[in-house]
């Protein structure tokens, strides 16, 4: 049976949905979206059906049924499925990276684990090949025999791993799974960022943790991400705000002052800014997901 299939079988409406085999996840849209803002997660994606357009700064990426798409680090950007229909929704599969499991196909396979700095965006596009679609397929259709998926979901996941080991992105992942790595480095800063969004951002202590200078901690955060680290800031807790106003149903007012905005008037502007919308029309509109 072929991936789109199976993934229709598991999620029958839109929207994103984890399932029992941990660190999948499937996504189902049956009609064409406007431009989604979202955080991408470390993560590989594959298209089963439909075509769906990534933005990142200036760059567009397009990814289809004959692509993956490598999520280095976690990257804020714009998502808009562009193929859909209901007859033929766009499908997908998400499988958070391993990296313990990267790091020991990297040993134990005899693979070539010497890191080249490729630096550019935290995203990028792989050919899919036929192996690699076929160890994908079988981790799916494991949701159909819940009793194999303790057993049998390991191996497929780490088949996956390393036929994208084999593939065009294999100086990519080993730079994600080489902890020595900028791109890991990078990685690190964003989880310390990440934890502690509504806080003052303090350079030098993300530094450090991230076993950088400051200097070169920028430099490198922007390869990766295209913004500063007090830019990426900003756009987590925007995201954490328009989340907390869609979900929580709480004021904007409240929202900016939960992500660690002082200034409403700041907050709405910068919020404008990124979404299009103030807080209050955006909400009136509605969430979108993709």
């Amino acid at each position: 049976m072929d991936l789109a299939r199976l993934i229709a079988q598991h999620i029958t409406s839109d929207g994103e949905q984890a399932t029992v085999i941990p660190r999948l996840d499937l996504v189902r849209r049956s009609r064409p979206t406007g431009p989604v803002h979202s955080m991408h997660e470390q993560a590989v994606v594959f298209v089963a059906s439909g075509n769906k357009r990534v933005v990142i700064a200036n760059e567009t990426l397009a990814n289809g049924p004959d692509k993956f798409l490598i999520v280095s680090v976690g990257v804020p950007v714009i998502g808009e499925v562009t193929t859909a229909t209901p007859a033929a929704p766009y499908l997908c599969m998400r499988l958070h990276l391993n990296l313990p499991i990267l790091r020991e196909l990297l040993t134990e396979a005899l693979l070539d684990h010497r890191v080249r700095e490729t630096g550019g965006l935290g995203l990028s596009l792989g050919k899919v090949t036929p192996e690699l679609l076929a160890a994908a397929t079988r981790l799916v259709a494991l949701l159909s025999s819940p009793r194999d998926i303790p057993v049998l979901a390991p191996l497929a996941e780490r088949e996956i791993l390393y036929r994208l080991l084999l593939t065009d992105q294999a100086a990519r992942l080993r730079q994600i799974a080489r902890a020595d790595s900028k791109l890991s480095q990078v990685g690190k800063a964003i989880d310390v960022i990440k934890r502690n969004f509504d806080k003052p951002l303090r350079m030098t202590e993300v530094a450090r943790k991230a076993g950088m200078s400051p200097s070169s901690l920028n430099e490198h955060f922007k390869a990766a991400t295209s913004m500063s680290p007090l830019q990426y800031q900003k756009h987590v807790r925007l995201q954490a705000a328009r989340h907390l106003i869609f979900n929580g149903s709480i004021s904007a007012a409240s929202a900016a002052h939960r992500v660690g905005y002082e200034s409403p008037s700041q907050f709405s502007r910068e919020y404008r800014r990124l979404f299009g919308e103030p807080p209050g029309r955006d909400a009136a509109r509605g969430p979108q997901r993709v």
